[in-house]
């Protein structure tokens, strides 16, 4: 979307107050946990991008709550099974050995948006370690959040998934739908059915020195994503709030309730 579609998507362009007016008529509260996922585009034209949304959830949340979202770096996944695009198979090795280590405070995200990655990169957020599905955070609890990210399983039990489950926290869709919705990544680890494990490796920092990590985790799938958030949305509806921030569509989703019905909706249609 070009920027003459996003004037033509407003009457009168957003701002930090009038975006944080949004959220707030949504329901979003000061002191809660919020787990966002965006697109700006979404948004129509705002006076100050994406910074000007960054800094309208920060005030919306507060310090005394939390602000939370995926920083995902694909550039550290197995070259050797990217598909969009493909790689030369000769090109594989090179791209394993001469890889830069992760870097949590520097390492741009991939495909995450400009949102997300606008707020990675402020000097106050604080980042997960993990190399390919990391966090970042910024708060109250956010230290705690990314704490401790497990290589293996990295959006199981010791993720910031889990840990924005154990604060009772919710999922802010700004413009983006429940097939990026990254919290229905956990109900397929706490659900039982038949899946695949997978293994991984990246060059990581750890005490200023370059080292191979090795992970292992389960084979993750989103192409039943939006078909489990609609069952959702139709079934539990008092666990969303619905209205627009901005031009975009936004949705307000109690996670725990989400998750809760992932695991269930998972057992009775996965094979």
């Amino acid at each position: 979307m070009g920027e003459q579609d996003a004037v033509d998507q407003v009457d009168d362009p957003g701002t930090v107050s009038t975006l944080v007016d949004d959220l707030r008529d949504l329901g979003v509260e000061s002191g809660e946990t919020l787990l966002v996922h965006s697109s700006l585009s979404a948004l129509g034209w705002v006076v100050g991008d994406a910074q000007a949304v960054v800094d309208a959830l920060r005030e919306a949340v507060t310090d005394s709550g939390t602000l939370v979202m995926p920083a995902h770096t694909g550039q550290y996944t197995d070259p050797s099974v990217w598909s969009n695009p493909p790689v030369p198979d000769d090109w594989v090795e090179t791209i394993r050995d001469e890889r830069p280590p992760f870097r949590p405070e520097s390492t741009p995200t991939r495909g995450m948006g400009a949102i997300a990655e606008c707020f990675r990169g402020y000097p106050d957020t604080v980042r997960s370690r993990h190399p390919t599905v990391s966090f970042a955070a910024w708060g109250a609890d956010a230290e705690s959040v990314v704490a401790d990210h497990a290589y293996d399983e990295g959006l199981g039990e010791e993720s910031p998934l889990a840990a924005v489950y154990d604060r009772g926290g919710r999922v802010l869709m700004l413009g983006t739908g429940h097939g990026t919705n990254t919290s229905i990544h956990l109900a397929e680890y706490r659900a039982e059915f038949p899946t695949e494990r997978t293994a991984g490796e990246a060059p990581v920092l750890e005490d200023g020195e370059v080292v191979r990590v090795e992970y292992e985790d389960i084979e993750t799938d989103t192409s039943d994503f939006e078909a489990l958030g609609a069952d959702f949305e139709e079934r539990v509806p008092e666990a969303v709030e619905r209205g627009h921030v901005g031009a975009a569509e936004a949705r307000l989703v109690d996670q725990r309730a989400l998750v809760d019905f992932a695991v269930e909706w998972f057992e009775a249609n996965r094979d």
